[in-house]
């Protein structure tokens, strides 16, 4: 499980929520809201309610997000503490933030049949059911995180989702800000 996090003047924690896009990182992230009260941000809303991006990728059919951009805005909320925050990259968000990290891995059947729900196609569905398969996000996370923060979590089922809110629930229970 996640461990204590370095100093800082939060009271309340940070969390990152990151996978391949179709894990459940929304489903997830709003049910630990819910169950925790602490804030869910969904970066993805965040770039596009504020413009946060450097245009649109026709390929991809998703925004370009400006990474310094989205960093800018979540400076403040970040060093205040009590977030969730959801978005299927990891990388370029500042390690000081988060005090626990979870990538959420899906099967590839279950996954395909989310994203083709989605209406995702061709390249766009190729591309992150391979990003799955190779787990690109878990492989970010780990070069990006401490080991010790870091927790992969499975997420096929709604009974996966319950139980997750559960553990990260736990964990939060037993959270105290560094002295």
């Amino acid at each position: 499980m996640a461990g204590k996090r370095r100093e800082s003047k939060r009271q309340k924690p940070n969390i990152l929520v990151t996978g391949t896009p179709g894990t459940g990182k929304t489903t997830m992230s709003t049910a630990l809201a819910e169950a925790t009260r602490l804030r869910h941000v969904n970066i993805g809303d965040l770039v596009r309610e504020k413009n946060l991006h450097d245009g649109w990728d026709e390929e991809l059919e998703c925004h370009i997000i400006n990474e310094d951009l989205v960093c800018d805005e979540l400076e403040d909320l970040m060093e205040e503490g009590g977030n969730i925050v959801d978005y299927h990259g990891c990388d370029f968000f500042p390690e000081r933030w988060f005090d626990c990290v979870v990538v959420l891995q899906t099967d590839n059947s279950v996954l395909y049949d989310r994203l083709s729900k989605r209406g995702y196609t061709g390249s766009k569905l190729s591309n992150n059911i391979e990003c799955e398969i190779f787990q690109v996000l878990l492989e970010e996370a780990k070069d990006s995180y401490r080991e010790e923060i870091l927790l992969a979590l499975k997420s096929d089922t709604i009974e996966d989702v319950d139980r997750n809110v559960a553990t990260l629930t736990e964990w939060m229970r037993l959270w105290h800000p560094s002295t």
